[in-house]
């Protein structure tokens, strides 16, 4: 009797054992293999140490993913990433994250990258102003004129604000480093929990503003401090409004939002020829 006890618990063993298996599955697709012809290693990028500050899209600890899109370059470009992205983060955390580039790195880096936008808009943060405007006397041609003066707006809630603050703080601490800018992708419907449901793009935030109104800010953010943008929202042709394109994202019923490994290759692949036509550092000789 005690024998066909212990097989019959022998077999339950297994079978929860089977169970906990399969609950452990990986989530998602798979990472997409990189293939030689894929590489382009032998670039300006090859070795360059590359900061990535941004949100849940560049956070190390992948939002459920398999792989990120600065993983992919890692292995396409040769690069070396360093990553600083914290899930939620807004634009207000990109300024925390490049002091905290500063202090860790100080100058020993070649080039940082800026992916963020998304949370300021579902946060419905107000858009602002980049510039208060005044009038000011100045000298033109010999003579004392009077002429409209504009002052860069900087503070934490507005997201031109918001952005100067950081663009500011950046290039007055990284000037012979490549600082580019990449705006947010399209967004699609999320639902994390019950407290944490956000509509898709279609839908206006707070503050009746859509996602595109904020990325057409950062366009402008990209010509006012004259860095090199990289316009995801259209390049990368993700588009999880579209039903075909869900084989991109985490997951159909419930992320629209995040990119999947194969959604992350699009993005990487799209990041890597836009940074082939740049330099990587402005590093001059000092001696």
């Amino acid at each position: 009797m005690k024998r066909k006890y212990l097989v019959i618990a022998v077999v339950l063993m297994s079978v929860c054992v089977k169970g906990v298996a399969q609950q452990t599955i990986e989530i998602g697709a798979p990472k997409v293999k990189i293939v030689r012809a894929d590489k382009t290693t032998n670039s300006q990028w090859n070795g360059k140490s590359v900061a990535f500050l941004g949100d849940s899209m560049t956070d190390k600890h992948r939002a459920g993913m398999t792989c990120l899109y600065w993983e992919y370059l890692s292995e396409l470009l040769g690069i070396k990433p360093f990553v600083y992205g914290i899930s939620g983060n807004q634009w207000n955390d990109i300024y925390k994250q490049a002091v905290k580039l500063q202090q860790e790195k100080g100058t020993g880096i070649d080039a940082i990258l800026i992916f963020a936008g998304t949370n300021d808009y579902n946060r419905s943060l107000p858009i602002g102003d980049f510039f208060t405007e005044t009038t000011k006397k100045t000298i033109f041609n010999g003579n004392e004129v009077e002429r409209k003066y504009r002052t860069p707006i900087m503070n934490d809630t507005t997201f031109c604000g918001r952005i100067n603050k950081a663009m500011s703080f950046l290039k007055n601490n990284f000037p012979q480093q490549q600082i580019i800018i990449m705006t947010p992708i399209h967004r699609g419907y999320a639902k994390f929990n019950e407290r944490n449901v956000q509509p898709d793009e279609n839908y206006s935030n707070g503050q009746g503003l859509y996602i595109d109104n904020y990325v057409e800010i950062l366009k402008k953010a990209a010509e006012y401090w004259a860095v090199p943008l990289i316009d995801l929202f259209s390049l990368s042709g993700l588009y999880p409004l579209s039903e075909s394109h869900l084989q991109y994202f985490h997951d159909k019923e419930t992320d629209r939002l995040h990119p999947n490994s194969i959604g992350n290759y699009r993005l990487a692949r799209t990041i890597q020829f836009q940074l082939l036509a740049l330099p990587s550092q402005f590093v001059t000789d000092k001696n």
